[in-house]
């Protein structure tokens, strides 16, 4: 029996190439039991006509289908589905069963409850002004080039790093740019034994965290910043460890607030000197050299979360807490989320090398290491010279679009909370006192217009609801105006 060409429907909006959409559409129905072995085909004339194609895109279409043995072509008699096609296996349709463990109590409720923090939705693109935080602006990324080192890394030549089994070793093409391209702009001097790959900072910081702070009941405090990135503070949340959270102020973390008793021998002070997470602060040059001295004298860890050191477009950037460490009391933590694309997901740990031998044993327990494929590509992403191509794109647009936002932000009257002196990507802003912005985010989000309310950055205990943060990365500079206005009447509102 033929297979009706009703069978087959191209949805509007789908994607892939119509050639791509076609096989789909074959191998779902073979897949699924909907076409059987020795069904005959529609013929490609007929099928092109139904779907209003070209009779070559379903020509290639089988053709690949025949290539891959789902489908066999009978000479004159046309196209048939294959007796060798894969097949699903057959069960009864399954019925989903109640739920009748309160899986939640498994872990006290501890991780759901750590997830709180700020709300993006997953549509954001639609939104005519997105001011959120680090998303890819696609006219800014070097898609051709990407492509090309994909194309590369996916080649035979590359064919054991895509398929081997790397146990716990990093791929030493990506590692040798980590030491030679990325690490040494900011003064950090490491062999390979002294860098793990990680998924993404996020990864970084959870896996430092479990190493540093050791397991519940070990004493160890955690001394991070306030307000600070929420995602750390998840960290620490499910962690065991006593949090202290101080305040920073123009300069970052202040050294003085770590006196007295509020840092002990083996403690670990978490902070971003480089662009403070959200305030954009970046600590000077003498109080990096203070928090080091007071690391020695009082016997603790620091771990530096490099946060978008690569922003730094207003003035040179400032070395790394890492490179000024004599005494290998910083692991370093970065990323390519920020500079290359989020969905990445690759980061890295610099530390000494007992550090990084405890960090990959414990990676090895979730994850052996990062995808190959992806840690090839960056790798020649990096090597071409694509990657500090890109990154001079991406300062010179936000060197513009920071100047327009600045600009609107003082035509409006709304306050700046804090900017930096160094660039990044984003405004840390503050509306009168009264004001709630997680109310302020909902309505303007009916309006079009997305914003970061504040109120995750604290510490819970002392949580601030007036702070907002504006980020630039996603938005372009002739929307910026029309949405920072939006804002503003939300705001008197």
């Amino acid at each position: 029996m033929a297979i009706p060409v009703e069978a087959f429907f191209l949805a509007a909006g789908g994607a892939g190439t119509l050639q791509s959409r076609i096989r789909a559409m074959v191998t779902d129905g073979i897949l699924s039991g909907r076409f059987r072995p020795g069904q005959k085909m529609p013929s490609s004339r007929g099928l092109a006509g139904h779907l209003g194609v070209s009779r070559i895109t379903v020509t290639l279409a089988y053709g690949d289908l025949v290539s891959s043995d789902y489908l066999t072509s009978r000479g004159r008699s046309g196209y048939y589905v294959s007796e060798n096609a894969p097949r699903a296996p057959e069960f009864p349709s399954p019925a989903r069963p109640t739920e009748e463990v309160d899986y939640r109590a498994f872990s006290g409720g501890r991780f759901t409850r750590a997830m709180q923090g700020v709300e993006r939705p997953d549509d954001w693109e639609r939104y005519p002004w997105p001011f959120i935080y680090g998303q890819t602006d696609p006219s800014l990324f070097d898609h051709q080039n990407w492509r090309a080192c994909a194309l590369r890394a996916l080649g035979r030549r590359d064919f054991p790093t895509l398929t081997s089994d790397f146990y716990e070793r990093d791929d030493p093409a990506l590692i040798e740019q980590v030491l030679r391209v990325i690490l040494p702009r900011r003064g950090i001097a490491a062999g390979a034994e002294e860098v793990l790959l990680t998924m993404g900072a996020q990864n970084a910081l959870w896996i430092a965290a479990q190493i540093l702070l050791g397991p519940p009941g070990a004493g160890r405090r955690a001394v991070i910043e306030n307000p600070c990135y929420p995602g750390m503070r998840r960290v620490l949340d499910v962690s065991g460890a006593e949090i202290l959270a101080l305040d920073v102020d123009e300069g970052g973390l202040p050294v003085s607030a770590l006196a007295g008793g509020a840092v002990r021998r083996g403690d670990v002070v978490f902070v971003t000197p480089s662009h403070q997470s959200p305030t954009n602060a970046t600590m000077p040059l003498e109080r990096r050299l203070k928090l080091l001295d007071a690391a020695s004298r009082k016997d603790f860890v620091i771990l530096e979360d490099d946060y978008e050191f690569e922003m730094s477009f207003l003035k040179p950037v400032s070395p790394a807490l890492k490179s000024l460490d004599k005494a290998g009391r910083v692991i370093y933590a970065g990323s390519f989320s920020k500079s290359i694309f989020p969905g990445m997901r690759l980061g890295y740990l610099v530390g000494p090398p007992g550090f990084i031998a405890e960090a990959r044993a414990l990676r090895s327990m979730v994850l052996k290491h990062p995808p190959g494929h992806i840690q090839r590509t960056v790798a020649y992403f990096l090597a071409e010279g694509h990657y500090d191509a890109l990154i001079n794109r991406m300062r010179t647009a936000f060197r513009r679009r920071r100047q327009v936002m600045e600009e609107a932000i003082a035509a409006e009257g709304l306050s700046i909370a804090g900017q930096g002196g160094y660039g990044g990507s984003s405004f840390w802003m503050r509306a009168p006192e009264a004001v709630d912005t997680g109310a302020v985010a909902r309505a303007l989000r009916a309006e079009g217009v997305l914003i970061e309310p504040g109120r995750s950055f604290f510490d819970p205990g002392r949580a601030v609801q007036n702070h907002y943060r504006l980020a630039y990365s996603s938005i372009q500079p002739a929307r910026i105006p029309e949405g920072i206005a939006k804002i503003a009447r939300a705001i008197g509102r």
